[in-house]
């Protein structure tokens, strides 16, 4: 409970103030901490309490959001924020703007222990605690037209006669990529019971029968025919692959840091054929992308796997992507390299799926994986046969032969060592899309449990082997 460490007097003294607020709201703080449970799911509540001095915050608040993570961690439970406050309290000074320091460490100390950690942020939420706690959660979300801002509306118009409402709500920041969803509070039992689910690593049965027995290999096909194929328009995309392999999907939206969310990077945390992962995938059917934000947003994703202990899926298919003077501008190749070094580094299991078009640099943050599955007429090159040729021989005209001569079909791959197990078409994906995306989706389901059965520190090793060795293995002619 707040008391008076400044003996601070305005028009009135602050322990009348104090006692006021508590007969208002009934309660003795502006936060309330305690123990829940949702859907079957034990976790510790932080909810803030606008009705006490506009949810402000001082030492006793402050507190309490340190001890709640504190607690969360020793009992090894999720944290479910609900934030609102109106900034620092006034009436307690610089030892009020302190706390803002004690709960962002408290709340990264909680992040570092691998348990997960939501925030629905209210109506509003602003000053010290959206720049601490409010802001470090794994997945954020909003309540629709919540004020969500730095600077409350009122200090705004009299410190700069300015007004920023409209970038400080819920909806503008969800276009930044700033929140993962925007909701209204009556679905947030619900939604939070779904992602709960999915966080606590138990994994749901699948029919065995539905998996591969047999490995298939892939015969010596023109691999020009590939290129094309992979290009059809009424090829399954990833899209398609998620519906078929994937399961009460919480989506992620945008990097987190302003950066926006391009949509051809599709990241969610879901089950896959029952397992409970990270999702990355390439949507050839969104935007003109990837751009440096989708990269970011990947990275993210990453990041989630690795604190949370999930393991990742990533799809590749970079079919009609470009890189733009945008693009390059705001840093593609180092947003790519960062990506790259995330995605290689990760402790916990990874699948690939390369789906169809894999160019160049666009294709490869997604790429390493622990096992790699390939499409029979997915293929994998430096850059489009048609850049080779014009790069080679000043013009088209000889795409067709460089895709052959380039090593980029699943024979080949498979030969180099980068790809471990093709999906085989009958006789292409875009005349059966519903049987493809069940194959792709029962191989998935193969691997994906094969890898965490594994020992990991195996595991581990046998990646960084594989991808410090390629090259080193003599190729089968594709």
């Amino acid at each position: 409970m707040s008391s008076d460490p400044l003996d601070f007097v305005d028009v009135k003294p602050y322990t009348r103030r104090l006692a006021e607020a508590r007969a208002k709201s009934g309660t003795s703080e502006s936060v309330l901490t305690g123990r829940a449970v949702v859907g079957g799911h034990p976790v510790v509540v932080i909810a803030g309490e606008f009705s006490f001095l506009g949810g402000s915050t001082g030492i006793a608040s402050g507190e309490r959001t340190a001890r709640a993570f504190e607690r969360a961690a020793d009992l090894s439970l999720p944290v479910i924020a609900l934030p609102s406050s109106g900034g620092a309290r006034m009436q307690e000074g610089s030892l009020a703007l302190m706390q803002v320091i004690k709960t962002a460490a408290a709340a990264t100390r909680f992040r570092r222990a691998g348990l997960p950690y939501i925030a629905y942020l209210s109506h509003p939420t602003t000053g010290g605690v959206l720049a601490s706690w409010g802001s470090l959660a794994h997945l954020t979300f909003a309540m629709p037209g919540a004020l969500i801002g730095l600077m409350g509306p009122r200090v705004m118009s009299l410190a700069q006669g300015a007004s920023l409402e409209v970038i400080q709500r819920a909806e503008h920041l969800l276009a930044r990529g700033l929140v993962d969803g925007i909701f209204p509070p009556e679905e947030l039992q619900a939604r939070l019971a779904r992602l709960l689910s999915t966080l606590d690593h138990s994994v749901d049965p699948y029919p065995l029968d539905a998996s591969p027995t047999e490995e298939f290999v892939p015969g010596r096909k023109d691999a020009w025919e590939s290129v094309n194929l992979s290009r059809n328009p009424d090829r399954p995309g990833a899209r398609a692959l998620i519906e078929a392999c994937a399961t009460d999907l919480t989506v992620i939206h945008g990097d987190a840091l302003g950066g926006g969310d391009d949509p051809s990077c599709f990241a969610a945390i879901g089950r896959v054929t029952g397992v409970p992962a990270v999702i990355l995938a390439q949507d050839r059917d969104a935007g003109p992308g990837p751009s440096p934000a989708a990269f970011r947003k990947a990275r993210r994703g990453v990041r989630l796997a690795d604190e949370l202990g999930l393991p990742l899926v990533t799809v590749v298919d970079t079919s009609r992507a470009e890189v733009t003077a945008e693009a390059e501008a705001g840093g593609l190749a180092a947003e790519i390299a960062r990506c790259l070094g995330e995605v290689t580094d990760l402790r916990t299991p990874t699948v690939s799926v390369l789906l169809g078009e894999a160019r160049g640099g666009l294709s490869l943050p997604l790429l390493p994986a622990d096992r790699v599955i390939c499409a029979e007429n997915a293929w994998l090159g430096p850059i489009a046969p048609e850049g080779a040729s014009a790069i080679l021989y000043r013009d088209k005209s000889h795409a067709h032969e460089l895709a052959r001569a380039q090593g980029v079909s699943p024979l080949a791959l498979l030969g180099f060592g980068i790809i471990d197990v093709v999906v085989p078409e009958f006789p292409s994906a875009d005349k059966e899309p519903r049987e493809f995306v069940e194959r792709v989706t029962a191989f998935i389901a193969t691997q994906l449990r094969s890898l965490v059965a594994q020992d990991s520190g195996e595991r581990l090793a046998a990646r960084v082997a594989r991808y410090r060795g390629i090259g080193e293995v003599t190729a089968r002619d594709g």
